[in-house]
């Protein structure tokens, strides 16, 4: 036996979903006045809702660029550091470097013979000794050799 199809005007019970008690005798005018409450409420709600989005927004970015500004400044402090620290470490290494090349070019001229400052510096403080004992000689001398060089003169 075939089914009986369900006539247009009859409600579907399984497609739609039940309403509440007291509603079935809402006219359809009333019911499009409630959806046209729904959206306007929706609407309402939603740009209150935008606005504290945008609001959040706002706050979290200026969270957000606070946060990358500390970032930036430690980062740069810390590359400062690192700076200095192989600033001085190249100084360092560079001064050793100095001081090794120093020594070896005075142990090769050593080896070829050449003074060294410390020897230059012995010799002339004793031509300054000997020049000093010649001044404070010299008087003397001209005194005893004067004469002598007076009779050469005349003999």
């Amino acid at each position: 036996m075939a089914k009986k199809p369900a006539s247009p005007s009859a409600p579907d019970t399984a497609a739609s979903p039940p309403l509440p008690a007291g509603m079935h005798a809402l006219s359809s005018h009333q019911i499009w006045l409630a959806g046209l409450g729904a959206m306007a409420q929706a609407q309402a709600q939603g740009s209150k809702a935008f606005e504290t989005l945008v609001s959040d927004g706002l706050a979290f970015q200026q969270k957000s660029q606070q946060e990358a500004q500390q970032r930036f400044a430690e980062a740069t402090e810390r590359l400062t550091q690192l700076t200095q620290n192989f600033g001085q470490q190249a100084s360092g290494r560079i001064d050793k470097l100095e001081h090794v090349f120093e020594e070896r070019v005075a142990r090769a001229l050593h080896r070829l013979g050449m003074p060294t400052l410390q020897d230059i510096a012995e010799l002339q403080a004793r031509v300054a000794d000997l020049e000093a004992r010649l001044a404070s000689s010299q008087p003397a001398a001209k005194a005893t050799s004067s004469p002598a060089r007076k009779r050469a003169r005349q003999g």
